[in-house]
């Protein structure tokens, strides 16, 4: 399915960076595999898991090169790509996988904590994307033909929300409107976006305490699971899709909505909306009313 393409994923020396590349090499790609080796928090280590993950694929017959830099830095993300490049001759997928976790309280959060995991989650999108589309785009401009494929990383908390994680899920809900914004601008180049939010015991799981309990031999929460989505969304196959966020919990495949209208008001006159009109306007939005409020008096 990927015989002759090239992927780069971010974060892939555990979890599901690790799947993702394992799979994919699988499939015929030849895979960069970047990780820096930091901890769950983002702190530094003698770790090398990227080197790990290259010698599975090797002793599995695979094709594959490490990388160590951090995709936190902007010239770092670059060195990924040309190194993609510059080893394989091409780029064809960008896996955006790489993230740490630091869960705590609004009111306990710090600066720092915030400013770590928005660096890694979002702007490390940012940055492996800014790179990958400029070669696509030159690579457009030349003459060249692309299948540029871009799969990002979201969450249940960047969909949803929630508590305790205010920086990862503002960082997962970022990522999702990069996502849109890229699969617009990038469609002219033939270049495709999406995210995908996989639910799976990982190291950053396991560090708030997750439970995870296999069904009938069955490992709901194994990180392999979301790997045969991603490469399907890497394969030319799936050029027609794109801007859209896909959500795998086990063996279940979720095609994901995002932010649409469920109820509307009109203001009254036709003039604009006033404050007092909404006491009891908005509450209707939701099919609820205010205490001692006739119901029946509202009208439709």
């Amino acid at each position: 399915m990927l015989s002759g393409r090239v992927a780069i994923v971010t974060g892939a020396g555990r979890g599901l960076g690790r799947a993702h590349a394992l799979e994919l090499a699988a499939h015929g790609a030849q895979v960069v595999v970047n990780d820096p080796g930091v901890g769950v928090r983002g702190e530094a280590t003698d770790e090398r898991p990227a080197d790990e993950v290259v010698a599975e694929i090797a002793a599995a017959g695979g094709t594959a090169v490490a990388n160590h830099d951090s995709v936190v830095g902007f010239d770092a993300a670059r060195r990924i790509v040309e190194q993609a490049v510059a080893t394989f001759g091409r780029l064809d997928v960008v896996v955006n996988n790489a993230g740490i976790l630091r869960d705590r309280m609004i009111t306990s959060m710090t600066e720092d904590d915030f400013d770590a995991v928005i660096a890694v989650h979002l702007k490390g999108t940012f940055n492996m994307t800014k790179h990958a589309s400029d070669h696509w785009r030159s690579v457009a401009k030349a003459g060249g033909a692309n299948t540029g494929r871009i799969i990002n990383t979201t969450s249940g908390a960047g969909l949803r929300g929630n508590i305790g994680q205010a920086s990862y899920a503002a960082a997962k809900a970022g990522i999702v409107g990069l996502t849109l914004v890229t699969a617009l601008e990038m469609r002219r180049y033939g270049v495709t976006a999406n995210a995908i939010s996989p639910v799976a015991a990982t190291r950053m799981v396991d560090s708030i305490g997750a439970e995870r309990a296999p069904v009938d031999g069955f490992d709901p929460l194994d990180p392999a699971n979301p790997s045969g989505l991603v490469c399907y969304l890497a394969s030319e196959a799936s050029g027609w899709l794109s801007g859209q966020v896909l959500r795998v919990e086990g063996r279940v495949l979720h095609r994901m909505e995002g932010w649409t209208s469920q109820a509307t008001y009109a203001s009254r006159d036709g003039a604009r909306l006033q404050a007092d009109e909404l006491v009891d306007a908005v509450p209707r939005l939701y099919g609820a009313f205010p205490a001692g409020v006739d119901a029946s008096s509202l009208g439709s």
